[in-house]
């Protein structure tokens, strides 16, 4: 640590710390006011504007206070260790702590930059059974962070503000590379797809039937894997949290054959209906929130339906027959079998799919490349901002 550096808790060096609040939103006459209301995804660097804003009523009727311009406006709920800095006056939801700083002894940059590099420690401070969330007090009371003088800590958050800026511009050139990488790949999909060269039948005419997976409850422990929604990963079975089943005669009934294609029936609404395929990787059953199609392999191959269930066409024809509730959403069988969908000759099927394979393995590589690029970009500043409150900038 620096000479002139010291180490002060965060208690000592700020005038006040305090959770958010959530008017009743069956009140109406409550929100639709002026007053800024800042929820997690309104959390950036600089907080100029929320999606929402509360009426003088609404906030006198929730724990919500409002926060002076340049207070830290930090996330200890939900999505634990987003920081920002009101720039407008605002009010936060329950969950979001706003921090008053003492300016004589640290400035609101400084602070910010100093919580963002403790992130880690910060969430593992988290308790609660079912959610995790850090009271503003303890957090307060634990957190250490080193001071320098003002003109030290001004120098420092010049340093972070321009390499920052850079990182941001270099992690969006990455981000939208990668978006472009997987855009191609749905663009050439959907161009083969939609070929005038091949008729158009339902999914009925090419299936013998669709079968619902097992409703009995699974252990963490047992003899074969049972696979459910969260295992279909971009088309195929991620194997990395799985349970379990003993029972020997919903293994026998749901056993999975090589090449049983599975279809995600219930699910958040922009999730259901993704599809994966089984390739033998070891024995498995299925859950009842998926359904297992079972072809007429003379007619349609199991690659083909996968890479056609998971293309923008089917989601989109799915929005249609979805049955909607809050936050989930519904395919049956029957609607499943409803599905317009291209009917190559086998041969024909199985020569796209040959194609649509080497261009997943590129999309995969190019993906690849740009996932380490932001890896080592955060990485970067996670490094910036070690050096910066270890006094080595």
């Amino acid at each position: 640590m620096k000479k002139g550096w010291e180490i002060r808790k965060l208690a000592d060096i700020i005038h006040d710390i305090k959770d958010g609040g959530t008017p009743s939103r069956k009140k109406p006459n409550y929100f639709g006011g002026d007053i800024f209301w800042c929820v997690v995804k309104d959390i950036k660097p600089q907080i100029f504007d929320t999606n929402e804003k509360l009426t003088e009523e609404g906030l006198k009727n929730c724990s919500a206070k409002v926060w002076p311009i340049d207070s830290v406006i930090i996330s200890l709920g939900a999505t634990i260790g987003k920081i920002g800095i009101a720039k407008v006056p605002t009010a936060t939801k329950q969950g979001l702590a706003g921090i008053v700083p003492d300016t004589q002894v640290i400035t609101p940059q400084f602070l910010a930059y100093g919580l963002l590099e403790q992130k880690e420690y910060i969430i593992s401070l988290a308790t609660g059974a079912t959610i995790k969330e850090v009271r503003p007090k303890r957090f307060a009371e634990t957190i250490n962070i080193p001071v320098p003088p003002l003109a030290e800590q001004q120098r420092i958050v010049g340093i972070l503000d321009e390499a920052f800026a850079g990182l941001a511009t270099a992690k969006a050139k990455a981000e939208q590379n990668l978006q472009n990488a997987r855009a191609l790949f749905e663009s050439h999909l959907q161009s083969v797809l939609l070929s005038k060269k091949w008729k158009w039948k339902t999914l009925s005419d090419l299936c013998d039937k669709v079968e619902y997976g097992s409703s009995s409850k699974s252990k963490a422990k047992g003899e074969v894997p049972v696979l459910r929604m969260g295992n279909i990963q971009n088309g195929r079975l991620d194997w990395g949290n799985i349970v379990y089943t003993d029972d020997k005669a919903e293994i026998e009934k749901y056993l999975l054959k090589h090449n049983d294609v599975l279809f995600n029936r219930t699910n958040s609404p922009e999730l259901v209906g993704k599809t994966a395929i089984y390739k033998s990787e070891m024995p498995a059953i299925f859950a009842g929130y998926l359904i297992r199609i079972h072809r007429k392999e003379e007619l349609l191959d199991a690659d083909f339906l996968t890479y056609f269930l998971n293309s923008q066409i089917a989601f989109d024809y799915g929005k249609t027959v979805v049955i909607s509730s809050v936050n989930q959403a519904n395919i049956n069988g029957t609607k499943l079998k409803s599905y317009p969908i291209p009917a190559p000759s086998l041969s024909e099927q199985k020569a796209i799919v040959a194609k649509l394979d080497n261009l997943t393995e590129e999309t995969q590589r190019l993906a690849a490349i740009y996932e380490r690029k932001l890896a080592a970009l955060e990485d970067l500043k996670r490094s910036l901002l070690h050096q910066a409150f270890n006094g080595e900038l």
